[in-house]
């Protein structure tokens, strides 16, 4: 994955390990003074599930890249004054330790950076087709619940950096 030469926005799905550090630097311009970054890890446990060993993701591909791409434009339109955003997810075996998930924003002021990528996380794990297996001591599981996907909501206010992305599930 490599970010892009004529966007703010960079999006991607892949099989690689996540470039967290190139996702971090990316974001940094000089109009921002505030970049947050998410990295969600995959860990040794679960609830109910001792010694995870390994998380495998598979995702609706062709679907993955325009719902990522919808959630950086409407963090976009809550926060106007975002600077760049980093929306990448990986697929197939994620070892413990490493990132699966990876949300990165900047913003002249860390309120709309950690707005935005709170935004990001949340709204991605809720609208976007992509699935988690679990292997743990013992067992083996796509999840413990059905997993709904929601459509990006549109902005309800744009100052509200609370506003949910709807009601429905998530991973």
């Amino acid at each position: 994955m490599h970010p892009p030469h004529d966007s703010d926005i960079w999006v991607g799905l892949g099989a690689d390990p996540l470039p967290v550090g190139a996702a971090t630097d990316w974001v940094v311009i000089p109009r921002c003074g505030a970049v947050v970054v998410f990295s969600g890890t995959a860990r040794d446990h679960a609830e109910g599930r001792p010694g995870v060993s390994l998380l495998e993701y598979e995702a609706y591909t062709e679907q993955v890249e325009p719902r990522l791409v919808a959630v950086a434009e409407e963090a976009r339109t809550r926060w106007p004054d975002l600077g760049r955003m980093v929306l990448l997810h990986r697929v197939g075996p994620v070892p413990v330790g490493e990132s699966a998930v990876v949300v990165a924003a900047s913003a002249p002021h860390r309120g709309a950076a950690f707005a935005a990528a709170r935004f990001g996380i949340d709204t991605l794990k809720a609208t976007v087709p992509i699935w988690k297996k679990e292997h743990w001591d013992g067992g083996e599981s796509w999840g413990l619940e059905a997993q709904h996907l929601v459509e990006v909501a549109p902005t309800a206010k744009a100052d509200d950096p609370t506003s949910s992305v709807g009601e429905g599930g998530g991973r």
